[in-house]
């Protein structure tokens, strides 16, 4: 097949994907500005052909590597599993302490099986919603005395509660939701004493964001099927222009 019959194929859901990925890289690298990025996502939603999806990405070079293309081969598709992010090790980082000041453990590192922090007049955040696990199963021990610690979980983990307060409070709402298949236990133990410990399930900035896109991509589907249903509409609105 010759790269003169590429803009007359027609694309499919997959191709369109692969490049809202491009996108959304693009966007996170700062390559774009949100302006850009929800108008060029726009015409990806919009595309039919592989003509129309090429020059979407041709500004947007992969870093060391020549500008994307759409690929035609279609690739399987690689899910986010958990089995991929228990990677066994003891941990990147063990614990952490904040006395009138302050401490995160976020973005990609690995959780042990056992990370132990501390705050007294200070606070800490503990986002496991891109971490990988040393364990199925692992336990955070946090003791907050005047202090709090919030502890972030994505959806489909397990999350149990042994934590004791005193004049303070571990938070159970997150307990007795189901574990999906392969994902990891959460197990928050410790001490509060004149202070808390919270425990959120949250969605990753990269799920909000796609979870936008489609809602978006499904409501131009119906505007445009709802079009495709009313040609009378189609002619006026070309005489109106």
């Amino acid at each position: 097949m010759t790269d003169d019959a590429v803009p007359d194929l027609r694309a499919s859901d997959a191709d369109r994907e692969r490049v809202a990925d491009i996108l959304r890289d693009a966007l996170a690298e700062g390559r774009l500005d949100m302006g850009e990025f929800e108008e060029r996502l726009d015409a990806t939603y919009r595309a039919r052909t592989y003509g129309e999806l090429a020059p979407i990405t041709r500004d947007l070079p992969a870093a060391g590597v020549t500008a994307p293309v759409v690929s035609l081969h279609k690739e399987p598709a690689a899910g986010p599993g958990w089995q991929g992010r228990i990677v066994g090790g003891e941990g990147s980082s063990t614990w952490a302490v904040a006395v009138m000041s302050g401490f995160q453990r976020k973005g990609r590192w690995t959780v042990p099986r056992r990370f132990t922090c501390f705050a007294f007049w200070g606070g800490g955040e503990i986002d496991l919603r891109e971490a990988n696990f040393a364990d199925r199963e692992v336990e955070i021990n946090a003791i907050a005395v005047m202090g709090g610690v919030d502890v972030i979980v994505p959806p489909g983990v397990e999350v149990v509660v042994r934590g004791i307060g005193v004049m303070g409070g571990f938070d159970h709402r997150e307990e007795g939701v189901p574990g999906e298949p392969g994902a990891p236990r959460v197990i928050v133990t410790g001490f509060a004493f004149w202070g808390g410990v919270g425990v959120q399930r949250k969605l990753t900035r990269a799920e909000k964001l796609r979870i936008r896109e489609e809602r978006r991509r499904e409501k131009l589907e119906r505007k445009e099927g709802r079009q495709e249903l009313d040609p009378s509409r189609r002619r006026d609105s070309h005489w109106e222009h």
